[in-house]
């Protein structure tokens, strides 16, 4: 039988992160679940059902040190909604914007037939697709 937070824990370990009360809360709702796209806010909710005590300012730095360390991957709508993706395989998406909904597109399902050119001394690292829908 595994414990609680242990697989919170052991995220955490694994990018050098300390355990702090409020990242092993927040991260235990991140990662104990399939794959998912949070907002802050929603997360925020979330944490506040479980009792634990998380100001939102503080779901925010640490949904920023996540990303930074590689466990989850930001994703910008436009300037009043991000995501964040606990999926950090090579993927796309599309935003029905309407619906507030942001879905994966596997990279396999996306045919790009050409790049720019890289300018000198720069390597393409990955590519990134957002598709927005709009109802018509």
């Amino acid at each position: 039988m595994t414990r609680p937070f242990s697989n919170a824990l052991r995220c955490l370990q694994e990018v050098g992160l300390r355990p702090t009360r409020q990242r092993l809360a927040l991260a235990k709702l991140l990662f104990d679940k399939e794959d998912r796209h949070i907002t802050a806010e929603v997360l925020h909710q979330e944490v506040g059902q479980t009792n634990a005590k998380v100001s939102l300012a503080t779901v925010y730095n640490t949904l920023h040190q996540f990303t930074d360390a590689g466990l989850l991957k930001e994703v910008v709508v436009d300037s009043n909604r991000t995501y964040f993706d606990t999926n950090i395989d090579d993927h796309h998406h599309i935003y029905f914007k309407e619906e507030d909904i942001l879905e994966d597109i596997k990279a396999d399902d996306l045919i790009i037939s050409a790049l720019p050119a890289a300018p000198e001394g720069k390597k393409i690292s990955s590519v990134s697709v957002f598709v927005q829908m709009e109802n018509i």
